[in-house]
């Protein structure tokens, strides 16, 4: 009974340590409610890493990208980092940008050049542009 008895004490003691470890170290779980909106907004994040995923897969971005300098894997890789918002904004901003550039700027050059074809007399477009007498 005594060799029982010196064999149960170390046995209990190595149990209670090993429980207060155990205890300690692992963290607690918390079961909450997810709200609606947290759901909605994962998923147009998730909707709009796969555009953007998409958008940047295709040939001739990717011939863009190589002609610049810019490895796509690095750009897939750079992508995958960002995080759910910045993924939302930089999708917003693709949605604003206007497809090949700003029609503004096409306007003037076409201005400007027709305003020296006009100057040099070779057209006769702008009345306040004055000609010489011929």
């Amino acid at each position: 009974m005594e060799k029982l008895r010196r064999l149960t004490q170390p046995v209990s003691h190595l149990v209670v340590l090993g429980m207060l470890v155990l205890s300690l170290h692992l963290p607690a779980a918390n079961a909450g409610m997810v709200g609606t909106e947290a759901v909605v907004n994962a998923a147009q994040a998730q909707q709009s890493r796969e555009r953007l995923v998409s958008s940047l897969n295709r040939d001739d971005v990717k011939t863009q990208l190589m002609a610049r300098g810019v490895d796509p894997a690095q750009v897939q890789a750079r992508l995958d980092s960002l995080t759910d918002e910045e993924v939302q904004t930089l999708a917003a901003k693709m949605d604003q940008l206007p497809a090949g550039g700003d029609g503004l700027g096409l306007l003037v050059f076409l201005f400007i050049v027709l305003l020296i074809t006009d100057i040099l007399g070779f057209t006769n477009i702008f009345p306040f542009v004055k000609h010489p007498k011929r």
